[in-house]
């Protein structure tokens, strides 16, 4: 392939790469329940229930001190009629970004069931106990790691980290109930939740619930 080839060649094989195989599951928006929580609910647990991979990760889009958009992949933490959650160190990017601008964005996609979800909405911290709560149940890795408190920095040599990961895996050992107070447990209460089937014939069905004071209304979008 000739290098002024390279684009149009991508894109052809981007083209014939197949999307919404199926079999998909349907969905009537008018069959759905008045809460968005409760339809969430029902497509995680579908998507669990199928033993579709990481069926709880998401995109978390957020927006820096310039205005440019930021984007990375997070796990659930649980959802309720507060919002959703997810948690992260206070002193990384995205803690930066929330504590600036704190409104961001959720994705869900479960690929083989053809189905998506989006929110998006203010951000509120936590309380401490909660952050706390939720930091003693991660990993003794992961809590480590956490208070080593470098997430994003550039990393110069690898030796260096895993010396400082091993003390501080020593020190976990030595005081388990170790918290770092810098690590807090979000929620994100949407203004608006979107859920969108995918179709084989491209005819997509999407249902957004807005929210109205304390109730929600919902919407049928054009695909």
């Amino acid at each position: 392939m000739r290098d002024g080839d390279h684009g149009s060649g991508v894109r052809g094989w981007l083209r014939g790469i197949e999307v919404f195989a199926g079999p998909l599951p349907e969905f009537a928006p008018e069959r759905a329940p008045a809460d968005p929580v409760r339809l969430f609910l029902s497509w995680l647990s579908d998507a669990v229930a199928d033993g579709l991979r990481d069926p709880h990760t998401m995109t978390l889009s957020t927006v820096d001190e310039a205005g440019d958009p930021d984007a990375r992949v997070l796990i659930l933490k649980g959802v309720d009629t507060s919002g959703w959650q997810f948690a992260g160190h206070g002193s990384s990017p995205k803690g930066h970004q929330l504590a600036v601008r704190p409104r961001a964005a959720l994705t869900f996609y479960w690929p083989e069931h053809g189905r998506q979800v989006r929110l998006r909405g203010p951000v509120t911290p936590g309380s401490a106990q909660d952050s706390a709560d939720d930091f003693l149940g991660r990993s003794a890795t992961a809590r480590a790691e956490s208070l080593l408190g470098r997430q994003s920095q550039y990393l110069p040599d690898t030796a260096e980290r895993d010396h400082a990961l091993e003390e501080s895996l020593a020190l976990i050992d030595k005081e388990p109930s170790l918290v770092d107070p810098a690590w807090t447990l979000y929620t994100l209460a949407p203004a608006e939740v979107e859920f969108w089937q995918a179709a084989r014939s491209r005819v997509h069905t999407r249902l957004r619930y807005e929210r109205s004071g304390s109730s929600w209304q919902r919407f049928r979008l054009w695909s």
